[in-house]
């Protein structure tokens, strides 16, 4: 266990972090929903419209489901006291690395 980092406070925000990141996937998840085709109903303009709004709030969505998995990773390395130590060689995380991103799973070398 590090003792030069806060793990308390990293450990809880990341459970905050991972509770908007659900809490917008739900209120997004209309957004997702297949788009209606209709042109009784709507112009080709308004369905493109549709169409491309509907393709970023689904890219947005696989960009949250990554950053839950990886905040989901970095709770596990807490409870398994593997937290703040690179999974590729094992050294510890600088302690400002970890504060801008407590998910981060390498060191700086590792990352380069």
């Amino acid at each position: 266990m590090r003792d030069d980092v806060d793990i308390t406070a990293l450990k809880a925000e990341l459970e905050m972090r991972l509770r908007e990141l659900e809490a917008l996937r739900e209120r997004s998840a209309e957004s997702r929903d297949a788009v209606e085709l209709d042109q009784t109903r709507q112009g080709r303009v308004s369905r493109q419209d549709a169409l491309m709004q509907q393709e970023m709030a689904k890219e947005a969505e696989r960009r949250r489901a990554t950053e839950m998995q990886r905040i989901t990773s970095a709770l596990k390395r807490i409870e398994s006291d593997d937290y703040g130590y690179c999974v590729k060689c094992d050294e510890e995380i600088a302690a400002k690395r970890l504060a801008l991103d407590p998910a981060i799973l390498t060191c700086i070398a590792c990352a380069r």
